[in-house]
This record gives C-alpha cells, sequence and structure tokens, in this order.
C-alpha cells in the first residue's frame, strides 16, 4: 500500500513538473512571438523612412542636415542590439522624426502632395501598431517575469534555466517622449 502511494506521489509531481515547464515554454513561446510582431513593425516603419525623406527633399532640398539625422537615427535603430540600445535608438528616431515633419509643416505644397500625405499616414498607422505590439510584448514579458519569480515556478525556473526577459521601453531619460503629442489646428 506504502509502494502504491509513493509512486502516486511521484507520478504526481513528475505531471506537476512536466505542466510547469510547458507553462514556462508557453510563456517563452508568446514573448517571442510579440517581439516579432514588434520587428515586422519596426521593419515596416524603417522601410517607409526614405520615401518619406525622399518626398520632403523634393521641396526642402536646402534641409540637409535634417535628412542626414534621419537617416542615421534609422541606420542606428536598425543596427542596435539590446532592448535597452533598441528603446533608446527608436526614441531617438522618433525626435528626428519629429524634425522632418516640423520642416514639412513650412511647405504648404508638400502638406498637399498626395504621395507625402500616404506617406504620413502609413507612417502613423505603422507608430500605432508598434505601439499595440509593444504593450503585447510587454504583457507577456510581465506574465513570463512573474512566473519565474514566483514560488513554487521559481524552482522549476532555475532548474531548466528560464531566464527573464527586458521589457521594450521609451528612454528612462526622454521624459518629453512619455507627454502626449499636442494637437493643433
Amino acid at each position: 500500500m506504502i509502494t502504491w502511494i509513493l509512486v502516486a506521489v511521484l507520478v504526481l509531481a513528475a505531471v506537476w513538473v512536466i505542466a510547469a515547464y510547458n507553462r514556462f515554454v508557453r510563456f517563452v513561446m508568446r514573448a517571442k512571438e510579440a517581439w516579432a510582431d514588434i520587428d515586422v513593425q519596426l521593419k515596416r516603419r524603417y522601410d517607409l523612412i526614405p520615401n518619406l525623406v525622399e518626398a520632403v527633399k523634393g521641396y526642402a532640398s536646402h534641409e540637409k542636415g535634417v535628412f542626414e539625422n534621419v537617416t542615421k537615427a534609422r541606420a542606428a535603430a536598425m543596427d542596435a542590439g539590446s532592448l535597452e540600445e533598441k528603446g533608446k535608438a527608436e526614441d531617438a528616431l522618433g525626435k528626428t522624426l519629429k524634425s522632418l515633419f516640423a520642416v514639412a509643416e513650412a511647405y504648404p505644397d508638400l502638406k498637399a502632395n498626395q504621395n507625402f500625405l500616404e506617406l504620413q499616414r502609413e507612417l502613423e498607422d505603422t507608430e500605432n501598431k508598434i505601439q499595440a505590439a509593444r504593450r503585447f510584448y510587454n504583457g507577456n514579458v510581465r506574465d513570463l517575469n512573474t512566473a519565474i519569480a514566483s514560488f513554487p515556478g521559481n524552482v522549476i525556473a532555475e532548474m531548466f534555466r528560464f531566464e527573464p526577459r527586458e521589457f521594450f521601453e521609451l528612454g528612462a531619460e526622454d521624459s518629453a517622449a512619455r507627454q502626449p503629442v499636442q494637437v493643433k489646428f
């Protein structure tokens, strides 16, 4: 009788370990999927930027410094490695894009150009998708990190070497980027 109880306890413990392991695998896969969503939107954004720069160049060719800054910021964002570096590079890219749109404001013909308006609309749509993908990613990372830090999950996480992931956040030093955008008519 004691043998059967011991076997049952061992089987239940094995089932629990397997279920806990699979739960962590599910969390990791969701975080990877969420990051892939962000990556797709960032690539879309990177592809739109050269077209946007070319559209503005046609009207404001003497604004060479702005175009160079946007191009450098885009390259830095594409080459960023860690999530922290990626967040900072994306902040810098956002700032340079704002300066590009500020230049565009000075050219009424450009603001009325259908190609420019379509590129601007696509970029805005992409920015919204990036924000949604970022929230989805950070939610999945939160769930994974909570499971890793909580008992008894932390025992399984340590046993199978599941590591917490970083959140994808705006740079902490950029309080202006955290403020809502002012719309003026």
